[in-house]
């Protein structure tokens, strides 16, 4: 298991023959979510089955953000660009979620026509049947199933697709791993610090991104706003240390870098070409052997995107909660 290296909210796709369970789920699901609710099988596949080109545009702009970052262009301007201006990568679904009996075609044959499509899929199943969905599952066409007759069904519905929204995405993931060196990479599989970073995000953030250059998460909340999650090593310390006295930080101030008190904003500084003196932040540790530690610094709103183009306001821009069809 791995802390997801690159994360954002998503569209969430129903399909359910029943329109009054599709009128409940619009009532009982988060309202964070953006939710699409489908009638009819065919609604719902050609929905989905215009995203693909979406998806590889997407991709592809990410790709171009490590191409240049390899010819010398600093990552954390470029990562904020690419919020400013893709203000539509919500709209693209990452869960859709089919109910297998239904009379124009089952929920497989429905998730079978989404060939290219790469969200996760979750099954709705009645009681008899879980041995379809069982072998679905096992053959990998599915990712969970849940049986429609399970007590508090819209609670493990949530529960199912709040985690397959916080799975790290193979492809986005192997896009960023590059910029993150070996030590890097393994610091961000220890089992304690995947907890730690997991939880401070849930917190903190709807959206992130890790990079190795300079090792830290660039993340956005719901409004908008962008903070810097500055990670370094305890064999760190010391040579963060010598780049402050660089900068004119002043002997206490150095004592605390070395001790893992404080940590500075050095590198955040030069990849936004900020003037002004180093900011020192309070250090806390992330998992559990000491060996990371973590500092938060805003990032001026002068450098970020417009919170307008945030999430919320993102989500609130969308059309009502409504059955289609």
């Amino acid at each position: 298991m791995t802390f997801p290296l690159f994360n954002r909210p998503g569209t969430i796709a129903f399909l359910d023959d029943d329109p009054d369970y599709l009128e409940m789920l619009a009532l009982v699901l988060p309202r964070h979510w953006h939710v699409r609710l489908f009638l009819r099988p065919g609604d719902c596949i050609n929905y989905l089955q215009q995203e693909p080109p979406f998806w590889e545009a997407d991709a592809w702009n990410q790709q171009q953000l490590i191409d240049h970052w390899r010819d010398g262009k600093a990552l954390i301007p470029q990562i904020l660009g690419y919020w400013a201006k893709y203000t539509e990568r919500y709209a693209l679904t990452r869960v859709c979620v089919v109910d297998y009996s239904m009379p124009a075609m089952n929920g497989l044959q429905a998730l079978g026509e989404l060939i290219e499509w790469p969200g996760s899929r979750v099954l709705l199943t009645g009681q008899a049947d879980e041995q379809v969905a069982v072998k679905a599952f096992n053959a990998g066409l599915i990712d969970q199933f849940i049986a429609k007759q399970t007590p508090d069904i819209s609670r493990r519905l949530i529960d199912a697709v709040e985690h397959l929204l916080n799975m790290p995405n193979a492809r986005h993931a192997q896009t960023w791993r590059v910029t993150l060196g070996p030590d890097q990479d393994a610091l961000l599989r220890a089992p304690s610090v995947v907890r730690d970073l997991s939880a401070f995000a849930a917190k903190r953030w709807v959206e992130h991104v890790v990079i190795g250059d300079p090792f830290g998460v660039l993340g956005m909340d719901a409004a908008g706003q962008v903070s810097w999650l500055q990670l370094e090593t305890r064999e760190g310390l010391a040579a963060l240390a010598e780049l402050a006295a660089l900068e004119g930080v002043t002997p206490s101030a150095l004592e605390d870098i070395r001790q893992g008190r404080k940590v500075a904003d050095l590198e955040l500084r030069l990849a936004l070409g900020r003037a002004g003196p180093a900011r020192l932040m309070p250090a806390f540790p992330i998992g559990q052997n000491g060996s990371l530690m973590g500092a938060v610094f805003t990032v001026d709103a002068a450098h970020c995107p417009d919170p307008a183009n945030g999430y919320s306001h993102w989500l609130a821009r969308q059309d009502k909660r409504e059955v289609q069809g």
